[in-house]
């Protein structure tokens, strides 16, 4: 219970990270007509999810918490560095460092941890964001099965919170479209568990292309 609590306020959009601040190339997808409605919209998310960075995140937050349990600062920061080099623009790579960095020092000041502290202390320079989040439940002794499922089901609602502001969406549909993506989710958090690093990979290209394309915008509520 204590665990579940735990990651319930860590990944609580009123958590000081600032995720509302980012859509994750989503606002470029709603200029460009991609995403227009809840169909298209489920569809773009599924694809992030299973075949984009969702799938990443979970794998490197599941090797950061497992570093994070042995002490294994060289460990972490290794992955660290490979989370940070995955970005594929200026945009996505300010989305998940400024992300990371804020989990870290608000985690490590509100929930102080000898084993966080000098983990933090290994990672000079920005953290990405599911760096700081599994490092900071694996210091803490939070369960690795957990904090991979509570992290995807966050990064999927934050996302539909953006698209309520983005897109012709409304809250009934964005309900339902994490509903439908529950499911995903909670499968690609299981079957995260047993992957190396080496499994890393995406084939989203056209959130990638968008990622560049949002830096000139001509109107943008979002920072990616």
């Amino acid at each position: 219970m204590r665990d579940a609590l735990r990651l319930m306020a860590w990944l609580s959009p009123t958590y000081p990270v600032g995720a509302y601040a980012y859509s994750h190339g989503l606002e470029w997808a709603v200029e460009a007509g991609d995403v227009r409605d809840e169909a298209s919209l489920l569809g773009w998310l599924t694809d992030v999810a299973e075949r984009g960075s969702l799938r990443n995140d979970l794998i490197l937050a599941n090797h950061a918490h497992r570093a994070a349990s042995a002490g294994d600062a060289p460990a972490l920061a290794a992955v660290n560095d490979l989370a940070l080099a995955l970005a594929p623009s200026r945009e996505l790579h300010l989305e998940t460092s400024q992300q990371g960095t804020s989990f870290l020092d608000a985690t490590a000041e509100a929930w102080p941890c000898p084993a966080l502290s000098d983990l933090a202390a290994a990672l000079a320079g920005p953290v990405a964001y599911p760096v700081a989040v599994g490092a900071a439940s694996g210091a803490h002794g939070v369960e690795a099965g957990a904090m991979r499922a509570a992290y995807g089901l966050a990064f999927v609602q934050n996302l539909v919170s953006a698209a309520l502001r983005a897109a012709p969406v409304g809250q009934a549909a964005g309900t339902r479209v994490i509903a439908r993506l529950t499911p995903v989710v909670a499968a690609l958090a299981e079957a995260a568990g047993p992957l190396g690093l080496e499994a890393i990979g995406s084939a989203t290209f056209r959130l990638d292309l968008g990622s560049f394309r949002h830096e000139t915008q001509y109107s943008r509520i979002f920072r990616s």
